[in-house]
């Protein structure tokens, strides 16, 4: 059990939260909610030990092992498996005995830690591991590169498999949806669904909380308030409170209204009766949850586009890839106000460069790109945070950097303007270096509106944003006259926002005839099948002969090195189990048999050893013949 009683948690002047008393149990798996700055992750270290309440008591059963994610994975040359590998600790600590035993030459030792080892499962953790990083998107070659040879989010991703990794009692997860594609968040959610513990987690995804947890803990007004049910309980609990307050009732009432207009909308439009069923059933859900929104700090909308071309953007028989490598192929698209799609499919299949392309910073490989005349595009990806002026504040990127008309009015409206996004007051005036990856995303949003845009392209918009600002950019969306291409892991902005589906796979893109269950299906299936994880580029039939040719050619040793391994596999087995059969004889254990007894015992143990290295090297064997598409 875990217990907060009367706890007050203080940052210079102001508190965070006070009196806060509640009790979380084994099984429980709660969502913290707050807005930003409300004290969530100042919560997280409170249960770590990172922070001392300044009033009150945080207690935690003595025993309970807690599990986070590591803020950074060092520069490390080790293989990203052994990495994961780390988050076990009884693992690696039987480990560490292990070696000091066999260096010492202590028998007796050595096999008490191998039965030990074999207790906690340890000659499968490996494997174990292994599962977390496929599950989290890594090929089986990926898990052996080293930590320093991936990307940042990579890396993210990495430490968030040393979590799982841990033998936990409490798991403690700080927005583990970030940086993930949405086939790693519906495996996660999975994972999370059976893990036995406590579970934590900090979540601006609605879909991924509504799956996950069963109870909530919220942060508002300097207090922790607890809720029992799923998140759309919660938000239903919330704003039955705010409707009581005369100041919410209004701006609720016109939302709802908002909503409704949107739903009569949609049905005039719907063509698809599958997605149509799926999207009303999510505007339904979103009608409900609307009040809980009322004292939102975000309320924006798009500029109504000068122009609004037919078709506004066009692709005909498009490569698109990059080095020459075609990822996907013979892309056939055309784009034209008020088309809103979602590209789904696997990491690395090419949604986002793609994207890319179609934003027109990354060219085709071959075929045509027709943009309209009036084409103007909003374009929002990641690294554009990155390029955000450091020393600059908000006021000043919106007058160097935003649409001609809001760049040069005045300052009361360009203020205006920022605070819909949440930039309010001194906060305009600030430089940017300081401000949190929402923040930043933000402003990124307010650039991008500003410029009127008639196509909006849309890669992962909602990383870093919080519950409340996806809020207001799915219903400043739903308004937009123009065109949306959206990719997101944020399966309730895909439901209420995109109308059509397309998925990009094998080398190809096109729609998708079903909504975001059947894709999760397709998903499943897919891999139950012992599809590649690895995106294979495109390729001509004339490249499919040459590739054809070249797997020949490289089978047979394949075969040869599989078959070697399968045949001491078989040897190394027999040898054990003939050592375990002498072990069974009670004799053994006599005083005067103690040697025979330690050298068996070291035999046992180096069989085992063994065994493990020779399981590994007949797994990268069979994974070789594997993914060269020749296992009988």
């Amino acid at each position: 059990m875990l217990t907060f009683l009367n706890v007050a948690l203080r940052r210079g002047p102001r508190a965070l939260f006070t009196r806060a008393s509640f009790s979380l149990f084994i099984g429980d798996k709660v969502g913290l909610v707050g807005p930003n700055g409300a004290g969530k992750s100042s919560l997280f270290a409170l249960l770590t030990g990172d922070l001392q309440a300044d009033e009150g008591a945080v207690s935690v059963q003595p025993g309970f092992v807690i599990a986070s994610v590591a803020q950074e994975m060092p520069a490390d040359e080790r293989a990203a498996v052994e990495c994961v590998l780390d988050g076990d600790r009884e693992l690696r600590r039987i480990e560490a005995a292990l070696v000091a035993a066999e260096a010492a030459g202590d028998g007796a030792r050595t096999g008490a830690l191998h039965a030990s080892l074999e207790s906690i499962g340890g000659y499968a953790a490996r494997a174990r591991a292994a599962r977390l990083l496929a599950g989290l998107g890594f090929s089986a070659q990926a898990i052996e590169r080293p930590v320093s040879e991936f990307s940042g989010g990579w890396q993210r991703r990495i430490a968030l498999a040393q979590a799982l990794m841990a033998r936990s009692d409490v798991l403690l997860l700080d927005e583990p949806t970030n940086h993930l594609d949405l086939d790693a968040v519906l495996w996660l959610e999975e994972w999370l669904s059976n893990y036995p513990g406590l579970l934590v987690v900090i979540a601006h995804d609605r879909e991924f909380l509504d799956r996950v947890i069963n109870r909530v803990l919220s942060i508002e007004n300097a207090e922790v308030v607890a809720y029992s049910g799923h998140y759309s309980d919660f938000e239903n609990k919330r704003a039955e409170r705010l409707a009581q307050q005369a100041n919410a009732h209004t701006r609720q009432q016109r939302e709802i209204q908002h909503m409704m207009d949107f739903v009569e909308r949609f049905k005039a439009k719907a063509s698809k009766a599958r997605q149509a069923q799926s999207r009303l059933k999510a505007l339904e859900r979103m009608q409900r949850i609307i009040p809980s929104h009322a004292d939102s700090p975000f309320s924006f909308s798009f500029y109504v586009p000068a122009k609004l071309p037919r078709p506004l953007l066009a692709i005909e028989q498009g490569a698109v890839g990059y080095d020459q490598t075609v990822i996907v192929n013979r892309v056939q698209m055309s784009i034209s106000p008020g088309d809103r799609i979602g590209l789904l499919g696997r990491n690395g299949a090419g949604k986002s460069t793609l994207t890319r392309v179609l934003a027109g910073v990354r060219p085709l490989l071959s075929g045509q790109r027709y943009g309209a005349q009036d084409l103007s595009i909003g374009y929002f990806a990641q690294h554009q945070l990155e390029q955000l002026e450091p020393s600059a504040s908000p006021l000043m990127h919106l007058r160097r950097h935003g649409g001609s008309a809001i760049a040069q009015a005045l300052e009361e409206e360009q203020r205006a303007f920022l605070g819909s996004f949440g930039f309010s007051g001194d906060r305009v005036f600030e430089s940017v270096a300081p401000f949190s990856g929402g923040e930043k995303a933000r402003l990124v949003l307010a650039l991008l509106v500003s410029h009127r845009p008639n196509l909006l392209l849309l890669d992962e918009p909602t990383n870093h944003l919080d519950l409340e600002m996806r809020h207001a950019l799915g219903m400043a969306l739903q308004d937009f006259p123009g065109a949306i291409v959206l990719v997101s892991h944020d399966r309730h902005l895909l439901r209420l926002v995109t109308d059509e589906l397309w998925l990009v796979a094998d080398g190809l893109a096109k729609p998708f005839d079903g909504d975001l269950d059947d894709y999760a299906t397709w998903l499943k299936t897919a891999q139950s099948l012992g599809e590649a994880v690895a995106i294979r580029p495109a390729v001509t039939e004339r490249d499919r002969k040459r590739l054809a040719a070249e797997k020949r050619q490289k089978v047979a040793p394949l075969r040869a090195a599989l078959a070697q391994q399968e045949s001491r596999l078989s040897a190394l087995t027999e040898a054990l189990a003939a050592v375990e059969l002498r072990l069974t004889d009670q004799d053994l254990y006599s005083h005067e048999s103690k040697v025979a007894l330690n050298e068996l015992l070291q035999k046992s143990a180096a069989l085992k050893k063994e065994l493990v290295a020779i399981e590994a090297a007949w797994l990268h064997a069979a994974e070789a013949l594997e993914a060269s598409n020749y296992i009988d």
